[in-house]
């Protein structure tokens, strides 16, 4: 599954469940959680369900409640005989949490699931435990509001809307747990719909860092995600060169490459890119 855009839709909309999925967008995450008040998540559960169960082009994610709370079970409930793609996992604690959400299935078959894996503090002691699961995961995301409303920060951001540097870390050792895992890190959304030179260095910056996807929270967003997280030609030209450069010299640790000396960890990355394509 292409996982470089994961577009967010209130699962209290179903009136914006066709245009989220005509936006471009490598897959939707239908939502449970925190855009759904308490009193429509009856409502929510049941126009998901409803859609999923129709004919769909595009592969369907649903965002569940957490763990520690009584709703999760009746969105798999609700969810599960509708067959979705995948499922998200807020507030996951580790490796814990996903086989924890595998029981409340009730020997049904869960599809992969992507765990929002920074949202307590408790879970940030737990980015290094996903490699357990990783069977069961389709990556490893993050987020940066959860987390300081649980320790009373005022804000995760500077005044440019920056990270400070608490959540930088948090992002870092998500990243590094999610490729530790052999996972996909998907980078977590950017706030603003208004400021598309902003995301796309945003997306940028998480594409150069070793993030493969990202989640959006407007259909504005995604064409930029795609585009970030999709190599270039001269990127792609360049990367074919340096697998043909060491398959022409079988054996070799280092050689030059147009003018330039290259080894493995340059071949590591060229195919990483070529795979991305």
């Amino acid at each position: 599954m292409k996982l470089r855009s994961l577009l967010f839709v209130p699962g209290d909309r179903p009136e914006r469940f066709a245009m989220a999925a005509a936006s471009g967008a490598d897959a939707l995450i239908l939502d449970l959680e925190d855009s759904v008040a308490p009193e429509k998540k009856a409502f929510a559960r049941d126009a998901i369900a409803a859609w999923l169960g129709q004919d769909r082009t595009i592969p369907a994610f649903v965002r569940v409640n957490p763990l520690d709370g009584t709703e999760t079970a009746h969105d798999l409930a609700a969810a599960l005989p509708a067959q979705p793609d995948g499922l998200v996992l807020p507030k996951a604690e580790g490796s814990a949490s996903v086989t924890a959400l595998i029981e409340r299935g009730g020997g049904q078959a869960l599809p992969p699931i992507l765990p929002i894996a920074t949202e307590t503090p408790a879970a940030i002691f737990q980015l290094g435990t996903y490699a357990a699961v990783a069977d069961h995961l389709a990556g490893l995301t993050w987020g940066a509001e959860d987390l300081p409303a649980a320790i009373g920060a005022m804000t995760s951001r500077e005044a440019d809307g920056s990270y400070t540097a608490p959540y930088e870390m948090v992002r870092s050792l998500t990243l590094f747990g999610a490729h530790a895992a052999g996972l996909p890190a998907i980078e977590t959304v950017f706030p603003r719909i208004d400021a598309p030179d902003a995301l796309a260095g945003y997306v940028a910056r998480a594409r150069r860092d070793g993030f493969t996807g990202m989640m959006a929270i407007h259909p504005a967003q995604v064409d930029a995600i795609n585009r970030g997280f999709t190599p270039t030609p001269q990127e792609l030209a360049r990367a074919r060169a340096v697998v043909d450069a060491f398959a022409a010299n079988p054996g070799v640790g280092a050689l030059k490459l147009d003018g330039r000396m290259i080894d493995r960890p340059h071949l590591v990355q060229a195919r990483r890119i070529l795979a991305l394509a």
